[in-house]
């Protein structure tokens, strides 16, 4: 697996080499676990909106999109009416994509249903972390078992642009999964992390 050297001369995942906004996103939040509903909802909510785009394109907006969706607070979404998805259609900060945008809303009314019937969101999400011996190499493939299954259970749920490629891509970033390459210097630092971090029940 190819790496990325950075400027300190440690070793990355090759991808965070790719832009010059990926670094920072790399060594400090992709990986690590995270137990924040509205952090969890933020970013199921991006993955959605990069479906057929570059994640470089969703992170260069990503301020943009939480000043257009309240910060991803969903109970505030959740309440979001045709009105707002005129008005988001034409924020030239965001992803004007009416389908993307209104499953945001959508998911954020399905979010406040799962969070009533589950207690939180993370509390549901890490149900799915998938056993070590269940893991693939990192990076070598774009779905697991776990995603699948995750995506499934979304899906039935009534959520909307949850597939299973997006859904792995949302484990991997907030840490159901540490997807980091085993000669990258922040591998570790995620175990680390994890290692200290107890799963919401």
């Amino acid at each position: 697996m190819t790496v990325f050297i950075a400027r300190d001369g440690e070793p990355r995942c090759a991808w965070a080499g790719s832009a010059p906004e990926f670094l920072d996103y790399h060594d400090t939040e992709w990986g690590y676990p995270v137990a924040d509903d509205r952090r969890l909802f933020e970013k199921i909510s991006l993955e959605g909106f990069q479906s057929g785009l570059s994640w470089r394109t969703i992170l260069a907006k990503r301020e943009n999109f939480r000043a257009a969706f309240a910060g991803f607070d969903f109970h505030v979404v959740a309440e979001f009416t045709d009105a707002d998805v005129e008005r988001l259609l034409q924020d030239p900060g965001i992803v004007r994509h009416r389908g993307k945008i209104e499953a945001v809303v959508n998911n954020a009314r399905r979010a406040v249903d799962l969070v009533d019937a589950q207690g939180s969101l993370a509390s549901y999400f890490w149900r799915y972390e998938p056993a070590p011996d269940e893991l693939d190499p990192p990076q070598t493939v774009s779905t697991s078992p776990a995603s699948v299954a995750l995506s499934k259970d979304l899906k039935k749920r009534g959520w909307k642009f949850v597939g299973p490629t997006t859904v792995f891509a949302f484990m991997q970033a907030m840490g159901l999964v540490n997807d980091h390459v085993a000669t990258c210097v922040i591998r570790p630092r995620v175990e680390t992390a994890r290692s200290t971090f107890t799963p919401p029940g």
